[in-house]
C-alpha cells in the first residue's frame, strides 16, 4: 500500500510538473518555432505514433502476467515469461524499422498537398530519428512493465520526473540558441535512451529480475496474444482519439490548423492524467482481488471509492476551464488559438465519464475481459474519426474533434450495459453515490464562479486572482458540502502529512 500511495504522490507531482512546466514551455515553443514548425513537430510525432501501435499492448501485459506470477509466487513462470517476450519484442523492433522505412521512402506522397519542400525535408529527418529511438524504445517498454508488475511506483515514476526536469531546461537553452524542431526531436531521442538504460539497470540490479526461457512452448505467445491483442486493439483507440485528428488536419488543412488541434488536445490530455494518476496504479491491485475471487460488489466498491475520488479532482478542473479557461488559452498563446478553448472543452465533457469509470477497465484487464471494450471502441471512434474528417472541411478543427466525441459518448453508454449486465457491477449504484453531494456542490460553485468572472481586467494578475478565489471556493465548499467521511479523513491526512513532511525538512 505503501507503493501504491506514494505511486499515485508520484503520478500527481507528475501530472503538476508536466502541466504547469508544460503550460510555461508550450507559448515559449510556440514563439521559437512559429506555428508552422510548432504544428510540423507535432504532426511527426502524430504520424510515428501510428508505429509505436506494434507494441501490441505488451507493455501492459506484462504489468498483468508478472502481478499474477507474483500473486501465485512462481518464479520460474515469471523468469520464463519474461524472456519469451523479449524474443517477441526483438520481432517488433524488425517489424518497427521495416515499415518506419516503407513510411520514410512515402513521406513526400502523404503529405504532397499540405505541406513544403522545406517541410518534407525536415519531416523526414525527424520521422527517421524517432523510428528509430522507437525500435528501441518498445522492447524497454517491457522493464518499466516489470516494475509496475512489482509494485514498484517510486523509482520509474521518479527517473521520469527528473527526466522531464532535465529536458525542459534544455528545451530552453536548445531553442534560445537557435535550435528548431529537429533539434528537439534529437534531445528527446537522446534523453529517452538515457531512461531506457537506468530503468534496465534497475530492474536486473534492484529487482533481481531473470529472464530465462526454461522451456518454449506456443503456448505461452499463444495466452500472451490473446490477451494483448485487446490491449493492441485500445492502442488503436487511443491512436483514434488523440492523434488521427492531428494526422486527417495535417491532410486536408495545413500545420498552423494542426498546431492549434494540438494545442486543445494537449489540454484535453492534462485533463484526464489528473483522474488516471489515480487510478493508473490499481491495475496490480484488481489483478489480486481478481485472483481472490472479489465479489462483484467488493469490486463495485472499489470503483466508486476511485470514481468519487476522480470526480472531485475533475470537476475541480472542468469548472475553473468553463468559467475562465477562454480567457487563458487567450494569454498562454494567442487569439489565434481560440478554437484550442473549444476543442479542450468539448474532450473534457466527452471524457468525463471514460475517467471516472477508470478502476472498470482495469478489472476488465486483470479478468482479461477486454475484447467486447476493444471492439466496440474501435468501430465507433473509425466511425466518428470518419465523420470528424467530413466535418474538418467546412469547420476545421473544431469539425473534428466534433464528429472524433460523438464516438466516444456512444460507446460509453454503451459499456456502461455490459459493465452491469456481464461484469455484474452495480453501475446505477455507481452513480448514485458517485453524484452523491459532488453534483450540487459543482453546481454551486459554478453558480458562483460565474460571478467571480465579473471582476474587471483580462491580465495575467487578473486570471490568478479569479483563479485563486475559486479555488478557495471550491475547495469550502467540496469539502463541507460535496464529501464524505472517508474522504474528509483521507484529506486531513494527506495534508497533515504533509506539515509534517515541512516540520522534519525545517
Amino acid at each position: 500500500m505503501s507503493q501504491l500511495k506514494k505511486g499515485a504522490f508520484l503520478n500527481y507531482t507528475t501530472i503538476i510538473l508536466t502541466n504547469l512546466v508544460g503550460l510555461l514551455l508550450t507559448p515559449f515553443i510556440i514563439r521559437q518555432l512559429g506555428n508552422e514548425e510548432f504544428g510540423l513537430y507535432t504532426l511527426i510525432g502524430a504520424f510515428v505514433g501510428y508505429i509505436s501501435i506494434l507494441d501490441f499492448g505488451l507493455t501492459n501485459t506484462v504489468v498483468r502476467f508478472v502481478a499474477k506470477y507474483r500473486a501465485e509466487k512462481d518464479r520460474k513462470g515469471e523468469e520464463n515469461f519474461l524472456a519469451t517476450t523479449m524474443v517477441i519484442y526483438s520481432i517488433i523492433s524488425f517489424l518497427v524499422l521495416i515499415i518506419g522505412t516503407i513510411c520514410y521512402l512515402n513521406i513526400e506522397n502523404i503529405f504532397a498537398d499540405s505541406l513544403t519542400p522545406d517541410q518534407i525535408e525536415k519531416a523526414k529527418i525527424m520521422f527517421a530519428i524517432l523510428v528509430f529511438t522507437l525500435s528501441i524504445g518498445l522492447p524497454a517498454g517491457a522493464f518499466e512493465g516489470i516494475c509496475f508488475g512489482y509494485e514498484q511506483f517510486v523509482f520509474p515514476k521518479s527517473a521520469k520526473i527528473i527526466r522531464y526536469l532535465v529536458r525542459s531546461a534544455l528545451v530552453v537553452a536548445l531553442l534560445l540558441m537557435g535550435g528548431k524542431a529537429v533539434s528537439m526531436v534529437i534531445l528527446d531521442a537522446s534523453l529517452n535512451l538515457i531512461l531506457i538504460i537506468v530503468t534496465i539497470t534497475f530492474v536486473f540490479k534492484k529487482l533481481k529480475v531473470r529472464f530465462k526461457l526454461h522451456e518454449y512452448s506456443l503456448a505461452l505467445p499463444k495466452r500472451i496474444f490473446s490477451y494483448s491483442v485487446w490491449i493492441f486493439v485500445f492502442v488503436l483507440v487511443g491512436q483514434f482519439q488523440w492523434r488521427v485528428g492531428q494526422m486527417v488536419l495535417g491532410v486536408v488543412a495545413n500545420t498552423t490548423m494542426v498546431a492549434i488541434f494540438a494545442v486543445g488536445v494537449m489540454l484535453g490530455t492534462y485533463y484526464g492524467a489528473f483522474s488516471t494518476a489515480i487510478s493508473g496504479v490499481f491495475l496490480p491491485r484488481a489483478t489480486q482481488m481478481t485472483v481472490a475471487n472479489a465479489s462483484s460488489e467488493e469490486l463495485t466498491n472499489m470503483m466508486i471509492k476511485i470514481g468519487r475520488l476522480s470526480f472531485i479532482v475533475l470537476m475541480y478542473i472542468l469548472g475553473a476551464f468553463i468559467l475562465y479557461g477562454k480567457q487563458f488559452v487567450l494569454l498562454w498563446v494567442g487569439e489565434s488559438y481560440n478554437d484550442s478553448w473549444i476543442i479542450a472543452l468539448t474532450i473534457m465533457f466527452a471524457y468525463t465519464l471514460p475517467l471516472v469509470q477508470g478502476f472498470g477497465n482495469s478489472i476488465l484487464e486483470a479478468r482479461n475481459k477486454l475484447s467486447f471494450k476493444a471492439i466496440i471502441y474501435l468501430v465507433f471512434l473509425i466511425l466518428g474519426t470518419g465523420f470528424g474528417a467530413f466535418l474538418a472541411k467546412s469547420y476545421g478543427a473544431i469539425g473534428m474533434i466534433s464528429g472524433s466525441v460523438t464516438g466516444w459518448l456512444i460507446v460509453q453508454n454503451v459499456m456502461n450495459f455490459y459493465y452491469h449486465k456481464v461484469i455484474r457491477l452495480n453501475i446505477l449504484r455507481f452513480f448514485k453515490e458517485l453524484l452523491h453531494k459532488t453534483l450540487l456542490s459543482f453546481l454551486l460553485v459554478v453558480f458562483l464562479g460565474y460571478f467571480i468572472n465579473y471582476i474587471p481586467g483580462e491580465n495575467w494578475f487578473n486570471f490568478v486572482f479569479k483563479a485563486v478565489i475559486y479555488t478557495i471556493v471550491y475547495g469550502f465548499i467540496m469539502y463541507n458540502l460535496g464529501t464524505i467521511a472517508f474522504e474528509k479523513k483521507l484529506f486531513k491526512d494527506a495534508l497533515l502529512s504533509a506539515v509534517n513532511k515541512v516540520k522534519r525538512a525545517k
